[in-house]
């Protein structure tokens, strides 16, 4: 934040300063009363585990400068710095958020869809950064919570910013698109995640173009051509429309695909404009990612010469689609998360790579996919009889139906089902080879990345 003070805090919330000085001013927002950067406004929230309000005095003594409060008449013992009441902390940090994005002048980039989100966001900005400095959003600060605390983080020197917006329930996207107000916004894709709060993918897709709430009236929205909910899709108040992917009748689109060691090389073509990029992260699916990033970039003045540069440098970051070599094994930690989609994308990844030894999926539940939990999981053993794996390892209750799915379907790979990440270790120690190529999926509350750190101690 640049240039606010607690006053400004108090008139934004419409809230009471309860003791402390109204000139202080204030450079951070924290919801850890562990973490402060110094002159940091502590907002205190209410969990279904743990009130905020226990901590406030806490935050004060690690070097917050002022705190919000819905449970305080008077500043409690111990407490100093300036104490701000209000009615609710959540709210009122979505009014600051609000507030501070009000004072921004700089264009906002809004990135959702069920998949690819945050990979996407990387490589939006990473073109945007051929003529601009770029903000993005920091770690998965994508929720009601996360982009309030995203949006206060923006300085003025900043030229252009790309927020991811996450939502898991209904209503949700309304409330964080109101407090980004991007100037327009891509739409990765509409998967299953979600679904369980959601009900289908046509309730997940009117949620999320609840996006456009708060967009600029003369925005646009990015949609992935290659989405058959999304391809159809026509924004609200006659905003623009630019579809990409790899289909006919995409504004921007990729031609000529193929691997190269299991990395992507294609041919983007917009207009009269083509140019060939050889992308650092594996996966068909990353063409897409790529042609939104040219997109959204050239929406904003920059050729696609000129934005390939910063693009094809982009390497992907921890626990998404990360190759790593181990002492002659490979493998790739695709921990992060899980959907059907990137499960399967995932397979295709290591079906890619070149592997001298055995190609080993380590593959583990895939949560919150609603009824059809049971159906997405052997569609993904259906998948597997189709790309060459020589052995698979399932972890969960719901991953042993990815091998009833690969039975059913007539496939022969072996299986192998651990009960314990302590047994999918020694799994690992007593058949992993030199030469042998790994990949580690699943929903991250698995803990596969506790997997993937034991590989590398090893």
């Amino acid at each position: 934040m640049d240039h606010i003070t607690v006053r400004h805090i108090v008139e934004a919330v419409s809230g009471t300063l309860l003791c402390g000085d109204a000139d202080t001013e204030l450079k951070h927002i924290s919801i850890d009363s562990r973490s402060m950067r110094g002159a940091d406004l502590f907002v205190p929230l209410i969990g279904a585990k743990s009130d905020g309000h226990r901590f406030l005095v806490q935050a004060m003594d690690n070097g917050a400068a002022a705190a919000l409060t819905s449970e305080h008449e008077a500043a409690p013992e111990g407490f100093h710095g300036a104490l701000i009441q209000v009615k609710d902390t959540k709210l009122a940090l979505q009014t600051i958020g609000r507030c501070l994005r009000a004072r921004l002048s700089i264009p906002l980039v809004g990135i959702t869809g069920s998949v690819g989100k945050t990979t996407t966001r990387e490589m939006v900005a990473a073109a945007l950064s051929a003529k601009y400095k770029t903000f993005k959003t920091p770690a998965n600060h994508n929720s009601q919570i996360g982009v309030p605390l995203t949006i206060s983080e923006i300085s003025e020197n900043d030229e252009i910013g790309v927020l991811e917006l996450g939502m898991s329930e209904p209503g949700e996207m309304t409330r964080i698109a109101n407090v980004a107000q991007v100037n327009c916004a891509v739409m990765t894709n509409i998967g299953v995640a979600h679904i369980e709060q959601l009900g289908s993918q046509e309730n997940i897709l009117k949620e999320k173009l609840h996006i456009q709430d708060g967009m600029s009236e003369k925005g646009t929205l990015f949609l992935n051509g290659d989405d058959p909910l999304l391809r159809d899709v026509v924004p609200e108040g006659g905003r623009k429309k630019v579809l990409y992917g790899l289909s006919e009748g995409c504004d921007y689109r990729g031609e000529d695909l193929h691997l190269e060691e299991g990395y992507p090389v294609f041919t983007a073509v917009h207009g009269d404009e083509k140019v060939q990029l050889r992308l650092q992260v594996m996966g068909v699916h990353m063409v897409q990612n790529a042609l939104a990033a040219l997109a959204v970039a050239g929406e904003y003045g920059i050729f696609m010469e000129m934005a390939a540069e910063p693009l094809c440098r982009f390497e992907g970051f921890k626990g998404r689609q990360q190759i790593v070599h181990l002492n002659g094994v490979t493998v790739i930690d695709d921990s992060y998360n899980a959907s059907p989609v990137s499960m399967k994308a995932g397979i295709e990844v290591l079906g890619s790579l070149p592997c001298e030894g055995k190609r080993i999926a380590v593959l583990a539940d895939m949560k919150e996919l609603g009824p059809d939990t049971v159906k997405f999981h052997q569609e993904v053993g259906a998948f597997l009889k189709e790309h060459p794996a020589d052995q698979v390892v399932l972890y969960g209750e719901l991953a042993k139906e990815i091998g009833a799915g690969l039975k059913a379907a007539g496939g022969d790979i072996p299986l192998t089902e651990v009960k314990s990440l302590e047994e999918l270790e020694q799994w690992l120690d007593d058949h992993v080879a030199f030469g042998d190529c790994l990949l580690f999926k699943g929903s991250n509350s698995m803990g596969l990345s506790k997997a993937v750190a034991y590989m590398k101690e090893k």
